[in-house]
């Protein structure tokens, strides 16, 4: 089984936003836009209903449907790990089997935020919504939001769980793939959820990227992986960084408001947030417009 993973789960994924109409309702003709538009571009799997997607403001019911369509429009062309991340064990597990049941491949499930669990309580945590389904599962680990750390030695006592296959580790610490490796095995599907360290992500164990980025540029960030799957080192290096610029705008305030601008500024979608998230500040939205002219995708 973990072989398949890694043959299956790597490369470019994307965070998908959510996006919503200028009253705050969903707009699911615009996210079956994004979802082609990623499909098109290369994307390997969509990531709905996870904090990018402003999962902490979206109801249960809202919640459920952003996966359910999303499982309908890819319609297998491309994997969807639905996020099922809570800081509820039980909301999670609910949260889980739900996607099971519309079709979903695999589940992100995030670190408890604001509880700060000790490792046994995650330990328990994960374990708990692991038994629930079947589908393969995924510990995000995302300590600037979470507070609380997975640490390398929690993960190796998870990975003994047949359904806990992966990672999406958000430290930006570029030893922590060795030490995950480590601890859980080399066939252990490690993917970064830091745009701007992918490639020394994957140079250092790493399979690939749950990224932001994405959303705006699918089709650069699902080529630059094929550059470095295809060992074009020197140009996959070259493209990062043209995409660093767009990476640092899109988190230089909170994410996922910069990539809602950016997506907006190419007609895409809304830049629609509910509160408590706004729109960034004039001075970030003039640093998204540069670095979308920078790759050519303004005038």
């Amino acid at each position: 089984m973990a072989r398949t993973i890694n043959e299956r789960y790597h490369g470019s994924l994307t965070a998908l936003i959510t996006p919503m109409k200028k009253d705050g309702t969903l707009d699911e003709q615009a996210a079956t836009r994004l979802i082609e538009r990623q499909i098109q571009g290369g994307t390997t799997g969509l990531i709905p209903s996870g904090t990018t997607g402003e999962s902490p403001t979206l109801s249960h019911e809202e919640h459920g449907r952003v996966i359910e369509h999303c499982v309908e429009v890819a319609a297998g062309r491309a994997l969807v790990m639905a996020g099922a991340g809570s800081n509820s064990t039980h909301e999670a597990v609910g949260m889980a089997r739900h996607a099971h049941k519309v079709g979903a491949d695999a589940l992100l499930v995030v670190v408890p935020y604001y509880n700060k669990p000790t490792q046994e309580g995650l330990y328990r945590h994960f374990m708990t919504v692991a038994d629930a389904t079947p589908l393969p599962l995924w510990l995000y680990c995302i300590p600037g939001r979470s507070v609380v750390d997975l640490t390398p030695e929690t993960l190796g006592r998870l990975a003994k769980h047949p359904n806990i296959v992966g990672t999406k580790d958000a430290t930006a610490n570029l030893t922590r793939p060795i030490a995950v490796r480590r601890e859980a095995g080399a066939e252990f599907n490690q993917l970064s959820g830091e745009d701007g360290t992918i490639l020394s992500f994957l140079a250092a164990g790493g399979h690939g990227c749950i990224s932001v980025t994405s959303n705006v540029v699918p089709d650069l960030c699902s080529q630059m992986h094929r550059l470095w799957q295809e060992g074009k080192v020197q140009e996959a290096i070259a493209l990062q960084d043209r995409l660093m610029p767009l990476h640092d705008a899109l988190f230089a305030e909170t994410s996922p408001a910069p990539a809602k601008y950016a997506m907006s500024r190419l007609g895409l979608c809304e830049s629609t947030l509910r509160l408590p998230m706004v729109e960034p500040t004039e001075a970030t939205k003039k640093r998204v417009d540069a670095a979308l002219h920078s790759l050519g995708l303004l005038d």
